[in-house]
């Protein structure tokens, strides 16, 4: 183990944070930080959401300005005044969530702000040629001329992958670079990171996905609360070592012990649904039991996420019937579903979750504003305490209720949205990911959550691209593929193989 006192600047290393520290108002975020990522390697950050690892990176990208600490890159001592400085000077970053300008091409995308220019006009073709040759180096199959927002948010993000390249960058940061890719993608983005490790980069890796972080890292660093905890060799250390220095804790399950019994009696039944517009659900059927976790599970594309958002009334339906208690209703717009005590968590929470510029307050009542309103008046006492429910019950890392919610940690906000959709007392809840780019102590809580709803007697659909987690935690796994239920089996009796046979029923 490496004694924090014990750290000096070292020659041997491409990038140094030393003693990073940084605090906002009411809030010490770092607290003497470091991290060290040699050249030709893959340096692991962990921890759980809102242990500082994003300060920490926009500390190094000038985004914010550290109190104290030195950041040493390439032998010298520098201080970056912002984004544009860090990738000019060869350090580049693959976000998880998206930020590309969706109706301009790919190439453009990836010259943004340093277009070619030839006779004082952009040079269309040097920006073809410059991305094709780096394209395909990466073996990144997408045409440099199509518009990115036809693009999957896989293709996009091997886009950004090339982006970071494209800087020549001698340091490339990975956030949660896995969490919208497929297997087999996943496979394509490690031999990418195998190739440019060879070249000598340093590349820093961010991710709640142990079996990932053990199979593609160097070294692993840990932090906690803001503080560094630990820095060794990731053939050194093991998953539930990792875990107790994570959470400050030893834990011996991932999973909490289920307490819910489903009953016979069913809440929601779906019947031969169909959807408008492609891509779509066709024909699905199945029923969701009173106390039930129902799981979902199938390839990207299998069409999980249109199935929950044409009962939500968020897509239009084709045919197709949806009965609720016994009772068939028409649910053509979110607001019907609202009523009916439908709540749905979306996929991308950024993109239909959050308003990330408002606190966390507004972001906690707005799908419930009716019961603050009477006789055209607000009552502001009440959204105040049902505020603090959320944060105390969810267990939100927040300084106050009017902190902008952009400003949280992907789990404090996935906590935020949760705890808002609570709020509304839901009898039928729909879980999009919930768990996605979330450490493992959120995961837990989560998970525990779902059981103590779901033994209210609550109904749960859960989508999840983890099939372990599925089988953690569901009573029931229904298999998608191509739009159509492929088949419902038993959570304790099925395995992962009999699952993928599923995924690929329709193929």
């Amino acid at each position: 183990m490496k004694e924090m006192e014990d750290i000096q600047a070292n020659e041997q290393y491409l990038l140094e944070m030393l003693d990073i520290t940084k605090e906002f108002p009411g809030v010490k975020a770092l607290n003497g930080v470091h991290l060290q990522v040699a050249p030709g390697s893959v340096h692991a950050l962990m921890g759980e959401n809102g242990a500082g690892k994003s300060t920490l990176m926009k500390c190094l990208f000038g985004i914010y300005h550290k109190d104290s600490g030195r950041i040493i890159y390439q032998g010298e001592e520098v201080n970056f005044t912002g984004p544009k400085s860090a990738l000019e000077h060869g350090i580049s970053m693959v976000h998880q969530e998206l930020n590309q300008v969706l109706q301009r091409s790919v190439m453009e995308n990836i010259w943004l702000g340093r277009f070619p220019v030839k006779r004082g006009f952009i040079d269309h073709q040097k920006m073809y040629e410059d991305t094709k040759k780096i394209f395909d180096d990466l073996n990144i199959d997408v045409d440099p001329q199509q518009k990115i927002g036809d693009l999957s948010v896989s293709q996009r993000q091997m886009v950004e992958i090339g982006k970071a390249v494209s800087y020549n960058s001698k340091v490339i940061i990975f956030d949660e670079p896995t969490s919208s890719l497929t297997e087999k993608e996943v496979e394509h983005l490690f031999e990418i990171i195998d190739k440019l490790r060879r070249r000598g980069l340093g590349m820093i890796y961010i991710s709640h996905k142990m079996d990932e972080i053990f199979r593609i890292s160097d070294e692993i660093t840990v932090m906690r609360d803001g503080t560094w905890i630990y820095t060794g060799k990731a053939k050194d250390m093991n998953f539930d070592q990792v875990i107790s220095l994570m959470v400050g804790r030893e834990m011996s399950n991932r999973f909490p012990e289920k307490t819910n019994h489903p009953s016979d009696q069913v809440i929601l039944k779906v019947e031969n649904l169909t959807g408008t517009y492609m891509p779509t659900v066709k024909e699905a059927s199945f029923e969701l039991r009173e106390g039930e976790i129902l799981g979902v599970s199938g390839l990207v594309g299998a069409g999980r996420t249109e199935l929950v958002e044409t009962i939500f009334g968020l897509r239009k339906r084709e045919s197709g019937k949806v009965f609720y208690k016994g009772e068939e209703i028409t649910v053509n717009n979110p607001l019907q579903a609202i009523k009916h005590d439908f709540a749905l968590l979306t996929e991308e929470r950024r993109q239909t979750g959050i308003f990330s510029d408002l606190n966390i307050c507004f972001n906690s009542i707005i799908s419930h504003l009716s019961a603050y309103c009477k006789f055209g008046f607000v009552n502001d006492k009440r959204m105040e305490q049902d505020t603090q429910w959320v944060i105390d019950s969810m267990k939100v890392k927040t300084p106050n209720q009017k902190e902008a919610i952009g400003n949280l940690s992907g789990g404090n906000q996935q906590k935020v949205i949760i705890g808002r959709w609570l709020l509304n007392e839901p009898e039928v809840l729909m879980l999009d990911e919930p768990t996605r780019g979330i450490d493992v102590g959120a995961k837990y809580e989560i998970y525990k959550l779902m059981d103590e709803l779901a033994a209210k007697g609550k109904a749960i659909i859960f989508i999840s691209s983890e099939m372990p987690e599925l089988l953690g935690v569901a009573d029931r796994i229904l298999v998608m593929s191509n739009g159509r239920v492929a088949g419902i089996v038993d959570a304790k009796e099925t395995s992962q193989e009999e699952i993928m046979r599923y995924c690929a029923m329709y193929l």
